[in-house]
């Protein structure tokens, strides 16, 4: 299953600072059997010129029309391979709609905003995973990508503005190459802990999906956060890079804005990234652990809130959250 992007994102795709040494799996001597996505006519014609580890400057001959992913090398890398299946690309990156050539999302092209990029299209997109596959570290890489090997909901591409029927445009600089991260787990096995008081309660279903229920009071107006279930793994520390799987849910509205849990497979992010609130939430936390999160406004989105997720300036939002691994 394609991972779809889920709305808790601050930058609208997953980001991170964390970059760990490179294992000798993945050097450039010991990948030389990788073979690469192939170059053609639509990724050749984009241009992204400016120093590596800046944004680039990007020309795209607008608009793209590809049958299945096209890769193309901007920046010759000498580095690490991005070759292990589950290995990570810590990467700057911009994307771009292939119909307009108009930007969509970018990170922030400095340390805190590196976002790791699984090899692994069962956890990441196919057409992304396609383009920095077999990249070396300090490499620029193009990829013009079509919605087949793109998104997988139409609310992430409304979020960002992508139509069903186009391309995008994905230019990366491969910063580091991490080996693949120890295995999650697939839900929360800490143990139980009392509820407390004026928090929404939550059922689990058979496979560990939450459902919310609110009370009919009036939200807490300040960040409140309980454990349901206490783990005893390993400490997510500031700014970590984390696995989860989570509900987010509307208070004032009730509806499920996002979920990993209707996607089938969980979210790695940074804490870094995240909004305020769900960072606080997440950082301190242990492995194995269930938490619940309520966010006011000023915790969350904010005053301008989040139009794609239909989450207005004055609404309350929970999240429940599974921490199934760090790294």
């Amino acid at each position: 299953m394609r991972k779809a992007i889920p709305f808790l994102m601050t930058l609208g795709l997953v980001a991170s600072l964390a970059a760990c040494a490179p294992t000798e799996s993945t050097t450039a001597q010991q990948s030389a059997d990788c073979v690469p996505t192939a170059a053609g006519s639509a990724s050749t014609g984009v241009e992204a010129s400016g120093d590596f580890g800046s944004k680039p400057t990007v020309t795209i001959d607008f608009p793209t029309d590809v049958a299945e992913t096209e890769r193309s090398v901007a920046i010759e890398g000498d580095g690490d391979v991005v070759a292990v299946e589950g290995a990570i690309a810590n990467v700057h990156f911009t994307l771009y709609s292939g119909a307009t050539g108009k930007e969509l999302s970018a990170t922030s092209y400095d340390e805190a905003g590196l976002a790791p990029l699984p090899v692994d299209a069962e956890q990441f997109l196919v057409g992304i995973v396609k383009t920095i596959q077999c990249s070396t570290a300090g490499a620029r890489v193009v990829g013009v990508i079509p919605p087949e090997e793109s998104f997988a909901d139409d609310a992430a591409r409304e979020q960002l503005g992508v139509a069903a029927d186009d391309d995008i445009v994905f230019v990366a600089d491969v910063v580091s190459v991490d080996p693949p991260a120890d295995p999650a787990l697939p839900r929360a096995d800490g143990k139980d802990q009392p509820a407390e008081d004026g928090f929404p309660t939550v059922e689990l279903d058979e496979d560990g999906r939450p459902t919310i229920t609110t009370p009919s009071t009036d939200p807490p107006s300040e960040l409140a956060v309980a454990v349901l279930k206490q783990g005893d793994g390993a400490t997510v520390e500031e700014n970590s890079d984390v696995t989860v799987h989570y509900v987010g849910m509307n208070w004032t509205t009730g509806e499920i804005f996002d979920e990993s849990w209707a996607r089938g497979t969980p979210s790695t992010f940074n804490t870094g990234q995240v909004v305020p609130g769900f960072k606080t939430a997440l950082e301190g936390q242990k492995v194995g652990s269930q938490i619940i999160a309520v966010l006011p406004p000023s915790e969350g989105y904010g005053e301008a809130g989040n139009e794609g997720a239909k989450i207005s300036g004055t609404d309350t939002i929970v999240f429940v959250v599974d921490i199934l691994g760090i790294g």
